[in-house]
């Protein structure tokens, strides 16, 4: 389509000239195709804005996480196979780490499912309105997490298999690798509290000393 508007524009200026007697060569109404050509192009290429009506949510930078590029299993039978075939990363972004942390002090004596329905309570807060937008601020938000005391997240043994499991399973939940049954709740307690808000709440699932709620 574009050729052809071309090819009548230089046909329109050839015969503009002849009917007004001007003695135009052949290569001044190429010029002038050429010129047409340009305005085409330029008025074709013009980016047009587009407005979005509705919320736009920022993803995380992409740096954010680089460790989680790689070797992810193909496929697992289970969760725990899951865990085992992957490598826990040496180094965590804060992000990470804060999510990582929640799982390693909120459920580190927890099964595996446990531990996931942790990290995935703390992803689910950050993708709702009620909490802050990140792992970090849902953590760290007062008097939310026992284990944080004065703003501070205690001090990890790192060199620990608890903590390791932990990375692994902050990266599983981050990356959506394994579905949690937690499903959508956004809140949890131990089973020997009986807090008052639960009653008003939707119950998910119960796994071993933790119940979640949506």
């Amino acid at each position: 389509m574009r050729k052809s508007i071309f090819g009548l524009a230089a046909g329109a200026a050839a015969m503009i000239a002849t009917f007004a007697g001007a003695e135009e060569t052949g290569a001044q109404v190429a010029d002038a195709a050429v010129e047409t050509t340009a305005e085409e192009t330029v008025l074709t290429d013009e980016v047009v804005p587009v407005f979005v009506s509705e919320e736009v949510v920022q993803e995380l930078p992409e740096e954010a996480s680089p460790e989680y590029i790689g070797d992810v299993p193909a496929a697992a039978n289970n969760l725990r196979d899951l865990v085992a075939a992957m490598s826990a990363p040496e180094e965590l972004t804060d992000e990470m780490r804060c999510l990582a942390g929640a799982v390693y002090f909120e459920s580190r004596g927890e099964p595996l499912a446990g531990q996931l329905a942790v990290a995935q309570v703390v992803i689910n807060r950050s993708e709702s309105r009620r909490f802050p937008s990140s792992y970090c601020g849902v953590v760290y938000q007062r008097a939310q997490f026992s284990f944080v005391r004065g703003g501070t997240m205690p001090r990890i043994k790192t060199g620990s298999p608890a903590w390791a499991r932990a990375k692994k399973i902050a990266r599983i939940a981050h990356q959506g690798l394994w579905e949690s049954e937690a499903d959508d709740s956004l809140y949890f307690h131990a089973t020997y509290v009986n807090p008052r808000w639960a009653s008003k709440k939707t119950r998910r699932a119960a796994i071993k000393t933790h119940i979640f709620y949506r």
